[in-house]
């Protein structure tokens, strides 16, 4: 089962981020049979050192799709979708890495789940500023993934990895700001489109202060109240789903940062988890 690798890129991204990045799409088990690197306006120097370097020591793996201008990511992604030339995409971010394991874990679930469209994992978040780790569990179980759908994102997005038609089929990524992942898996399960999660991490995920501060204030708001409106406009959730989520979110928006941090590594998130090898 051939499989292309899906990233995105902008010019707000450290250069070493990038090729750590990088590293671990190809350090793997199971290596992809091509790397697709959408850049999503003009790179610095640094970004562009990086990605040409990549691309000559991993001919002919990698595609590099230029765009003129940042167009912002579910733009960038719906682009790459069309660019990827095989059945199966992985997504993977600019800055996160994969372990050596995910790709082979993933692909061997969909080669015996041949009725699952999308499957994600979970992830081992870590600040390089202190040595804490924080994993972010999702819900197993296609049927709880969708109950969960309806007040939380039920995947960690850098995780997953799809069937490009039943994606293509569900109106591909859209641009729908900081919530481009979610609005397409509440599209695919609209439509019956069956999601899993392997309970297991899969990939090692940066965050930080600034993660947490970009989560708040009145932008981001806003922003909320639009999208719940939209899936609820949808069908997705009901009027007093709506009202639940946009209530509970607004709280949590408004908070101190560091109180909204706290929430998110204390209550939202558990300790470690030592990654399995793959096939344990």
């Amino acid at each position: 089962m051939k499989f292309s690798v899906l990233i995105s890129v902008y010019d707000k991204e450290t250069p070493r981020f990038f090729k750590e990045a990088l590293e671990s799409v190809v350090e793997q088990t199971r290596k992809p049979d091509e790397i697709v690197v959408v850049k999503d306006g003009r790179l610095t120097d640094g970004l562009e050192e990086v990605l040409q370097t990549f691309e000559r020591e991993n001919e002919p793996l990698v595609k590099i799709v230029p765009l003129e201008e940042n167009v912002g990511l579910g733009e960038a992604l719906r682009t790459g979708v069309w660019h990827c030339s095989h059945p199966v995409i992985a997504r993977m971010d600019s800055d996160d890495i994969s372990l050596p394991h995910r790709f082979e874990t993933q692909i061997d679930y969909l080669k015996t789940h041949e009725d699952v469209d999308l499957v994600g994992g979970w992830i081992s978040e870590f600040d390089e500023n202190d040595s804490r780790r924080h994993t972010r569990t999702v819900p197993t179980g296609y049927e709880t993934i969708k109950r969960r759908a309806r007040y939380r994102n039920p995947l960690n997005h850098v995780s997953v990895m799809f069937r490009k038609q039943a994606v293509l089929k569900s109106g591909n990524y859209q641009t729908c700001l900081w919530n481009e992942d979610y609005y397409l898996w509440i599209r695919m399960l609209s439509r019956g489109c069956r999601i899993e999660n392997i309970p297991e991490v899969l990939l090692d995920v940066r965050t930080g202060k600034g993660m947490y501060q970009r989560r708040g204030g009145r932008n981001y708001i806003m922003n909320e109240v639009k999208f719940q409106r939209m899936i609820l406009e949808s069908g997705f959730i009901s009027r007093s789903e709506f009202v639940f989520n946009v209530s509970s979110r607004t709280f949590v928006r408004v908070l101190p940062n560091d109180v909204r941090s706290l929430i998110y590594t204390r209550m939202l998130r558990k300790k470690p988890v030592v990654p399995q090898a793959a096939g344990e």
